[in-house]
């Protein structure tokens, strides 16, 4: 792994997320709900909400990453799972921090498939491995990235 990364500040989340929302918004997508794949998406799902006007939000949890460049085989979802008839009809923007190898987003829009009326995705980051590409991204890279809230170790242990 190189020891280049992306460095991403608090400051530069606000900025990104606005400009998402905007290009969101310039594609005329108009989403009911904000499906946010925790935990990093939450962040941005959040964001996108206020940005685009959208109050209606729910989370996904999936567990993929395990450590920096480590992950599980495949994603998997963990519970609570939300109910697909709060999502039936709907539109639907699935948002995450980064569509890596995009198993993860891939995961989610098939949870969605078949059911909402549609299903876009929005991500801060891109990588040019995603066997997914998101609807919507802030810009590309092949470089690990260092978000403000998962650069530093947790302050409390869980053990």
């Amino acid at each position: 792994m190189s020891p280049e990364r992306e460095i991403m500040s608090y400051e530069l989340f606000g900025v990104a997320a606005r400009e998402l929302a905007q290009a969101i918004a310039d594609s005329g997508f108009k989403p009911d709900v904000v499906l946010s794949i925790a935990r990093g998406g939450l962040i941005v799902g959040g964001a996108l909400g206020y940005a685009l006007g959208v109050k209606n939000s729910f989370a996904m949890s999936v567990e993929f990453y395990t450590g920096v460049d480590e992950r599980l085989p495949v994603p998997v979802v963990l519970p609570p799972v939300p109910n697909k008839l709060d999502l039936t009809g709907l539109k639907v923007l699935v948002a995450d921090d980064v569509a890596d190898t995009g198993e993860t987003l891939n995961l989610v829009k098939e949870f969605c498939a078949g059911v909402v009326a549609e299903v876009r995705s929005a991500v801060l980051y891109e990588k040019p491995g995603s066997v997914i590409k998101p609807d919507y991204s802030w810009k590309n890279t092949s470089l690990w990235i260092e978000f403000p809230w998962s650069v530093q170790p947790p302050v409390a242990s869980r053990s």
